[in-house]
């Protein structure tokens, strides 16, 4: 009785679990860039002496969906797109080098190209500088160049080029920010063959439709768990009433 309740237990937490990440997932829906997080289950077999025959289930994280988002035009200078595989080297919050592919950008206060959320746009020699008083515009090989507000074309001078890259998306991980990593450290290699689209942003790879059918379902399993755990408490109620001795 106890080895129905035990699994039906575990099996509801990490239900829960995935529901929180399914829910995370459509929350991000509408985020720039965003990569699905994907989730799988296992029965995992209880290695003990006294309890040989117990097993529990497991939830663990399998990675994220690096399927490309669709890319529209939204006509900005500073709103970029990653065409293909690829990533935007970014300053990661706690210090080092992560990746992402919101390509929404813009200028602080002091001149430095970011991410909408603050992130340092990396270059090939750190974070970009951009003058006061220019125009932006960026490459699709990630060259940053400006000219006076006002000039000629002809004056274009380039600041530096956004430090892309591609690396293995088996050796990605992504962080608790959101931000992708290389697994067990380090940074990864530019590549030149990665191009970006001026003017275009990606949209997230979520599909609504499907994550909220997803949602759904795993209500209804969570929900077959507590029967189960329902039905082995009476089982047990009923048995201690049968085995009860005689008065």
């Amino acid at each position: 009785m106890d080895r129905m309740i035990f699994t039906a237990m575990t099996g509801a937490k990490h239900l829960l679990e995935r529901q929180a990440v399914t829910a995370n997932n459509l929350a991000n829906a509408s985020s720039t860039g965003y990569r699905a997080e994907t989730r799988a289950g296992r029965a995992v077999p209880v290695v003990s002496e006294t309890l040989p025959t117990r097993a529990f289930a497991l939830e663990s994280t399998t990675g994220a969906d690096f399927t490309p988002g669709a890319i529209s035009r939204t006509g900005r200078t500073l709103d970029v797109a990653v065409q293909g595989k690829g990533w935007i080297a970014v300053e990661a919050p706690g210090g080092g080098e992560a990746y992402t592919r919101d390509g929404s950008l813009q200028v602080n206060q002091n001149g430095v190209l970011q991410t909408r959320n603050g992130l340092n746009v990396l270059g090939d020699a750190g974070p970009i500088t951009i003058p006061e008083q220019t125009e932006i515009t960026i490459g699709s090989d990630g060259t940053v160049s400006t000219v006076p507000a006002g000039s000629l074309r002809a004056s274009v001078s380039a600041l530096g080029r956004i430090r892309l890259v591609n690396p293995d998306e088996a050796v990605l991980e992504r962080g608790a920010d959101g931000l992708f990593r290389v697994r067990g450290g380090g940074d990864a290699t530019p590549d030149a063959a990665v191009r970006l689209a001026s003017g275009y942003l990606e949209a997230s790879n979520v599909n609504v439709a499907e994550t909220m059918v997803d949602m759904i379902a795993l209500a209804r399993q969570f929900d077959l768990q507590m029967k189960l755990m329902h039905d082995a408490e009476s089982n047990a109620r009923q048995a201690s009433q049968l085995l009860a001795p005689v008065r």
